[in-house]
């Protein structure tokens, strides 16, 4: 799992590149969205397009975050979500959760 980090207007996007399961992408994420809050970003956006797939303890990640940056305040949204992710979120039921969206553009201006 790889994580590149890049600014658009007020949001901090987050490509993930890999796989997101446990001992190789939920630690990294965890870490990289804790040193994010604690220098004081709110607006995050996870871009998953590279994301072949993700596993309980990678969802489990991804809910952990949604959960830290909205008691910080902040808002977390995804993009680019494949189908197998799509098709997790909608059994596990959090797709309602997530605001998620198909392009980056709308996802950027959701924020304002």
């Amino acid at each position: 799992m790889e994580i590149e980090e890049r600014s658009l207007e007020n949001v901090v996007v987050l490509d993930l590149k890999g796989k997101l399961t446990i001992g190789e992408g939920d630690e990294l994420l965890k870490e990289r969205i804790n040193s994010l809050m604690q220098d004081g970003h709110r607006n995050l956006l996870l871009n998953l397009e590279d994301v072949p797939y993700v596993d309980s303890a990678g969802l489990g990640e991804i809910v952990r975050t949604y959960t830290t940056v909205s008691r910080q305040g902040g808002k977390l949204k995804l993009v680019n979500l494949t189908k197998r992710i799509t098709d997790l979120l909608a059994i596990t039921k959090l797709l309602t959760v997530f605001d998620t969206f198909e392009s980056e553009v709308e996802a950027v201006s959701s924020f304002n």
